[in-house]
């Protein structure tokens, strides 16, 4: 696959196909390059936003001001949210979508290559703003990562150049949406119907219509925040007769559906691993597809828990605590689907599946702590404390992030055509999996004992638990460090056991199935550039 034929008929090296050097990348239209920019961007801003986390952890380590004044403490607090969650984890699960979709659907590359490459260098001059906000008159902005007014109303310059960076991050996910769902729909293989279309691909489609659904509600609300600190207006200042409040429910009507945007695509990796390494198939696809539509509708309906503790009226409180227990039970579909795919499976427990396995069982912790915190008189008492703290780091970490650990090691021999390291990839899980607990489990006592969040200092009560967290926090950090230098460079430089065509079949053949594990390994530059013939299962390629 790596030689194509000239228009003579002899046979030449496909490497003359496509640029090398700097503008392979600088230019790159084609969506496997484009992929690896975008996980090569999000792992830096990971590991940005982990350096922030762990000023935090080491200031929090004992009572006291030890490293950072309590303003600093804010601006790290809120810098690491908005760069976690705008850095790191959306440009990972688009970049995991431009490697796999078009692979996954037998198409030949995404819909409009062009606009793709634009999507992904809009990200660097966001990404530059956001973390050059620390050297800007004043600091970066200490609003916490939800960027509250009036607070906002009252932050440094480095505030409007946060706004302007969020705005080209959501111009960024707006683009890469509107390709991704026009891939899905218009270039899939003949054969592909919607309902044999591969989880993965289901889960970033619906996860694309939401964000085109809610990114411009964020805009608006940061261009209203925009327009109070400089033009006049007063749509959050009370001064002026606006409403704080008002703000709150701009932004969570983006930030709850954008919860599910970060956890959907960690849905669609789990559905593929799960069924792999089981040898059997998914159980229960259609209601899969339908419990993530489910949660995606929902979404929309249950911003208000985060605002319990507003002056909400009683009926508003009963609809949303109502409204989010309902949402918990297309997640527990999931749950109970991958449960029923391992149960009688011929299981076999390689790095994918115990990140995985790990997923499932702490992201179902982080969901039942959401649901305790959707009882409204509970969330009252807990409400802006470390359990707060706690459950959305359960979803986020050990949801998004694991699956995304799960997602590299299952794909990235296809990615690199060599194996990685099975010993090193346990060693990471086990590592990982140990030291987020111990960081984030006492952070559950900390809130039921009343700590609160964003706070620089502490009483001596809650020393010990503080002191935990903040060395497993100093753990999960270097066990990532050790995740990139032995197990992803290497893996880069084309060191390890070249990796078969697919790596994940047994004797008897069963094991991963899809279009993917059809090409060789490493995938060619070029893909499936003629629609491929599919058998009746839309997995395999005939002919």
């Amino acid at each position: 696959m790596s030689a194509v034929l000239d228009h003579h008929g002899h046979v030449q090296d496909e490497s003359h196909a496509h640029p090398h050097g700097w503008k392979r990348w600088v230019y790159a239209t084609n969506h496997k390059d484009i992929g690896t920019l975008y996980l090569l961007f999000s792992f830096t801003m990971l590991m940005i936003g982990g350096v922030l986390a762990l000023l935090i952890r080491a200031e929090l380590f004992q009572p006291g001001l030890q490293l950072v004044n309590p303003e600093l403490f804010n601006q790290l607090t809120t810098m690491h949210g908005l760069i976690m969650v705008f850095g790191a984890i959306m440009p990972a699960f688009v970049g995991f979508a431009n490697w796999m979709i078009p692979l996954q659907i037998g198409a030949s590359d995404m819909a409009f290559a062009r606009m793709n490459n634009f999507s992904f260098w809009l990200l660097i001059p966001a990404g530059l703003m956001l973390v050059s906000s620390f050297f800007m008159p004043g600091g970066a902005p200490a609003a916490g990562w939800t960027l509250y007014a009036p607070l906002t109303l009252q932050m440094g310059p480095s505030m409007d150049s946060g706004i302007f960076a969020m705005h080209l991050l959501g111009a960024s996910s707006i683009m890469g949406s509107i390709n991704i769902i026009v891939t899905i729909l218009n270039m899939r293989a003949p054969g592909m119907t919607l309902m044999k279309m591969p989880m993965f691909c289901w889960t970033w489609l619906i996860t694309a219509y939401l964000l085109i659904a809610v990114m411009p509600v964020l805009a608006g609300a940061i261009t209203m925040t925009l327009t109070d600190r400089h033009f006049g207006t007063s749509f959050f200042n009370p001064a002026g007769g606006g409403d704080p409040v008002m703000y709150q429910h701009i932004f969570w009507f983006f930030g709850h559906p954008e919860v599910y945007i970060m956890i959907l695509p960690a849905f669609g990796i789990i559905s593929h691993i799960i069924p792999a390494f089981s040898r059997k198939r998914l159980f229960g696809y259609a209601s899969m597809v339908y419990a993530t539509g489910s949660i995606a509708i929902l979404s929309f309906v249950v911003w208000a828990h985060h605002m319990f503790t507003t002056g909400m009226p009683v009926t508003g409180q009963l609809f949303f605590m109502y409204s989010t227990m309902l949402i918990a039970v297309p997640t527990g579909v999931k749950v109970f689907n991958w449960i029923a795919t391992m149960w009688k499976g011929s299981m076999t427990f390689e790095t994918p599946m115990l990140f995985a396995v790990g997923f499932i069982f702490v992201f179902t912790i982080g969901g039942l702590t959401g649901v305790i915190l959707a009882v409204a008189p509970i969330d009252i008492q807990l409400q802006d404390t470390y359990y707060v703290v706690a459950h959305f780091h359960y979803v986020l970490v050990a949801g998004s992030l694991y699956a995304m650990f799960a997602g590299y090691y299952y794909w990235s021999p296809k990615w690199t055509g060599v194996m990685y390291s099975e010993r090193r990839g346990q060693i990471h899980f086990w590592w990982s999996l140990i030291s987020f607990n111990v960081t984030f489990f006492p952070m559950h006592f900390l809130g039921l004992a009343g700590m609160p969040r964003r706070y620089a200092d502490y009483p001596m009560q809650f020393a010990d638990f503080n002191a935990i967290a903040s060395v497993g926090a100093f753990f999960f950090g270097f066990a990532q460090v050790y995740f990139f230098l032995f197990i992803v460079l290497p893996a880069m430089r084309g060191k390890g056991v070249p990796a078969k065509q697919n790596p994940w079949v047994d004797e008897g053949g069963k094991g991963a199935e899809g279009l993917e594990w059809e090409v060789p390994s490493p995938a060619p530059f070029h893909t499936f550039e003629t629609p491929p013939r599919l058998d009746s299962t839309a997995t395999r390629i005939i002919g």
